[in-house]
């Protein structure tokens, strides 16, 4: 064995392990800043820089797209301002909503923004309180004058507003709406008409001509007695031209608590409907609203995610189901998920029901490509298995979650897909799962890591067009910089040339290196601290570095650079010697 020659290649690198030194030589058990570019050629190399895009005074919690015709626009949300931003204009849109991170959609072509206490749409032109244009109920029909008739639609969540019409008899003039009591009329007196102060809150018809607010002399008065659920109608309205067909239609307001909804924090687009949950006063419920109408949220469209209060902590639309994370609780009952069901009496409907999974959701979850993820207190969790017969979870991330776990803002994680990766912000730091390089640990597959750390701390992630663009405490930037300075590096585990128990020696005519740009290369042994072979600059193919080490059990080296740099492959030979003496 002595004096034999051993030649290792480190190529073909997976990602990052830290887990320990000694790990597969594919991996790195200490790397900064490192990436792979599937777009460019199969090397690790510097990830992209951020590139300040448009400066802020205030965080951003926030970064939406939004296109209207030809005119595409970035819509901002920072502090408690909506800013439009096109062709690099800013502009403010809105002003009053929640300084805390948000969320938004668009659904028909509106956008829709929620940000736990505000629930917005946007026309391209206008920003309106979505209760403003929330879809108004007609929540009873057929009544008789005296009460009554067939109930319609559910009450609204979103808006205060309901309508009830009537049949009209033609000797009647008290009309009873289908709650005891309903808001009282607000006048301004200091608006002279203050009929139009009224009209927000209540419309009369009779024979589809609207009698009240007035317009025009139609020869009715309309009197209010709201602590009795009545409306006078002077004179009696008419029987109507075909029988039984309702003639008098009453539109009122009755005060709801739309917090339900404005104060949720997940949204989740399902089915042609809007998911809502994240409310800290409803911890355990969500909500959704009607089929292709996201103003429109019943009262009765709820579910309560099991019996105990544990707080839901995400939605994920994916394998045609709705998937629903809650918290640890006692109860064991942490993930349910909501089949489409069709039933003869209500239509389509979401019945839940409880996986077998008793790991809770303390981050965020998503739909990875596919793959149905969340964060536990162990890491990455994947759903694995038939939902309709067992779910079991696998995990996903044994490589990081020496590390991940450990960041003190872990359940505050940020959550991103770009590049085929999912991107997990915590502050500066970034953990990176890659859907393209995965492993099989015993049964299940797990994915490959990367690990950066930015200069600022990052508030919001979005992507558009391919582009990632993220949200600091001063303003929004990309990941697009290829050319600035970023510190990276990547170190190579502790390799002892297949023969723990004997001494090498490197050979003398050196580490061959495949590599682009600036690169210092270090070495460690058991014996030592890194210490610096050389530094090689505007590196463009392959070079050779001369490493001088003699009688070492294992060998680390070290590739960095203060600039930026690409490695493929790094070859280094050694000989064997004699045994190591205990």
């Amino acid at each position: 064995m002595s004096d034999s020659l051993i030649s290792r290649i480190y190529s073909s690198f997976r990602g990052v392990d830290f887990r320990g030194e000694e790990i597969n030589l594919v991996r790195s058990p200490n790397s900064l800043n490192i990436w792979k570019d599937y777009k460019e050629v199969e090397s690790i190399r510097t990830r992209p820089e951020m590139e300040l895009l448009s400066s802020f005074t205030d965080t951003i919690y926030g970064i939406f797209f939004y296109r209207v015709g030809d005119t595409e626009m970035m819509i901002v949300h920072g502090g408690t301002k909506l800013y439009k931003v096109v062709n690099g204009t800013k502009t403010v849109l809105y002003e009053g909503v929640n300084s805390a991170r948000s969320d938004a959609f668009i659904y028909n072509n509106l956008w829709y923004f929620k940000d736990g206490a505000n629930y917005l749409q946007f026309d391209g032109t206008t920003v309106r309180d979505v209760s403003d244009v929330a879809h108004i109920p007609t929540t009873s029909i057929g009544r008789k004058p005296s009460g009554g008739g067939t109930i319609h639609e559910d009450v609204n969540l979103l808006s205060p507003y309901r309508i009830n019409t009537f049949v009209g008899d033609g000797t009647s003039t008290k009309f009873y709406v289908d709650v005891p009591s309903y808001d009282a009329p607000s006048f301004d007196n200091g608006i002279p008409d203050a009929i139009q102060q009224a009209k927000k809150m209540y419309e009369v018809t009779i024979n589809d001509v609207v009698v009240y607010p007035k317009t025009s002399e139609t020869g009715y008065e309309v009197s209010f007695g709201q602590d009795e659920g009545r409306f006078t109608i002077t004179p009696a309205p008419p029987k109507p031209l075909t029988d039984g067909q309702d003639n008098v239609k009453i539109k009122f307001k009755k005060s709801i608590d739309k917090s339900k909804i404005y104060n949720c924090t997940l949204l989740q687009v399902f089915d042609n409907r809007v998911f809502f949950s994240g409310n800290k006063d409803y911890p355990n419920m969500i909500w959704h609203c009607a089929l292709n109408d996201p103003t429109y949220c019943s009262d009765l469209d709820y579910y309560n995610e099991g019996l105990d209060t544990a707080e839901v902590k995400g939605m994920v639309a994916g394998n045609n189901v709705l998937w629903v994370f809650k918290e640890p609780s006692q109860a064991n009952t942490t993930v349910f998920y909501h089949t489409p069901t069709i039933d003869a009496e209500y239509g389509k409907i979401y019945p839940n029901t409880h996986s077998s999974i008793a790991t809770g959701c303390v981050g965020k979850a998503i739909n990875f490509n596919d793959d149905i993820i969340f964060f536990s207190d162990r890491g990455m969790e994947g759903i694995s298995g038939d939902i309709t017969t067992e779910q079991v979870i696998a995990h996903r991330s044994s490589l990081v979650d020496r590390k991940l776990t450990a960041e003190s803002n872990y359940k505050d994680m940020i959550l991103e897909e770009w590049e085929g990766y999912l991107l997990a912000f915590i502050d500066n730091k970034v953990y990176l799962a890659d859907s393209r390089a995965i492993f099989t640990n015993e049964n299940h597959y797990e994915y490959e890591w990367f690990y950066w750390q930015f200069a600022k701390k990052i508030t919001c992630a979005k992507v558009n067009k391919g582009i990632l663009y993220l949200g600091t405490n001063d303003g929004v930037y990309t990941l697009t910089d290829t050319t600035s300075n970023v510190e990276s590096y990547w170190v190579t585990p502790k390799d002892k040339f297949k023969y723990p128990q004997y001494l090498k020696t490197t050979n003398k005519r050196g580490c061959v290196i495949e590599s682009t740009g600036d690169v210092s290369v270090y070495a460690k042994t058991e014996k030592t601290d890194f210490e610096l072979i050389g530094e090689y600059k505007n590196i463009t193919d392959a070079f050779i570095c001369r490493i001088k080490r003699k009688k070492w059990k294992d060998i680390q080296l070290k590739f960095y650079s203060k600039t930026r740099f690409s490695l493929e492959t790094a070859t280094l030979e050694a000989f064997v010697g004699g045994y190591i003496k205990r």
